[in-house]
């Protein structure tokens, strides 16, 4: 790997920090600290642990720029910069010891471009970096999007709605194409771990409706440092408005994208 920033050393240190946390209560979690805080969403202990220690390390490293994070840390800085945090993304697979869950940390500038991205699964000790211009990393390793170009040999991946249902048919139509035009599908549990297996091949492509920034922000950085395209459901590379993503290869992407466009466009013009 090329020297890093202190802006990427800052948010590995914070990661692996929160990775320390999620290890030593997996598998262990208790029902006292597990608590809804929404239908079907649920936010635990381990979730605030994390978020608590990934504030405090980048907070002391850049006092001025301010943090959106998922369990509520919201702070507002003077730089024009800002840290977008999921302290643990896959709670409901860590509440039920299903070993697939992440830490995501980006950082956008002012111009509100991402500049640097970390995610890390504890439990395989896989750490996915990327800076803007400067390419995207697994444990040091530069990785690329694949290269495959034969529908029959695609995986794919998505995540399945769970709250609202007002899209169920046109995510089921979508999917029943996909399926036809891939040799199979995944549903981690985490759009953390799908962007970040999608940036190194793992998975050729990722599509899934209606995320939030802390969801997506450091993982759309690894696919487009890794060779790969990430949109909206309308092709729009602003994926923030709409918060819906498309992602894959050159081939993966367009595939994904005019499905997209067929089963959601009165959702997407809304």
């Amino acid at each position: 790997m090329k020297t890093i920033s202190k802006e990427l050393q800052t948010a590995i240190r914070a990661a692996q920090a929160a990775g320390v946390i999620t290890l030593d209560k997996f598998g262990e979690l208790s029902n006292q600290e597990i608590q809804s805080k929404d239908f079907k969403d649920f936010v635990t202990d381990v979730d605030k642990a994390c978020e608590s220690v990934i504030s405090k390390i980048i907070t002391e490293s850049f006092p001025a720029d301010s943090m959106l994070c998922e369990e509520g840390t919201l702070i507002t800085g003077t730089s024009g910069r800002t840290w977008i945090v999921d302290p643990l993304d896959g709670t409901l697979n860590f509440i039920h010891s299903f070993p697939v869950f992440s830490i995501s940390i980006a950082l956008k500038d002012k111009n509100n471009e991402l500049r640097t991205g970390v995610v890390y699964q504890p439990v395989l000790k896989e750490l996915f970096t990327a800076e803007r211009g400067q390419g995207a990393y697994l444990n040091g390793k530069k990785i690329t999007v694949s290269s495959r170009s034969d529908k029959e040999s695609f995986l794919m991946a998505t995540g399945i709605p769970f709250k609202e249902y007002h899209y169920i048919e046109s995510y089921i139509g979508m999917m029943k194409e996909v399926i036809h035009d891939s040799a199979g599908i995944r549903r981690a549990g985490s759009a953390a771990i799908d962007l970040a297996y999608t940036a190194c091949g793992r998975f050729d492509g990722f599509w899934e409706y209606k995320l939030f920034p802390w969801d997506f922000a450091a993982g759309i950085l690894l696919v487009r440092e890794a060779g790969g395209t990430v949109t909206d459901f309308t092709g729009d590379t602003d994926v923030f408005q709409r918060q819906s993503i498309i992602a894959g290869n050159n081939i993966t992407h367009p595939l994904l994208l005019e499905k997209a466009l067929k089963h959601f466009s009165l959702q997407t013009t809304s």
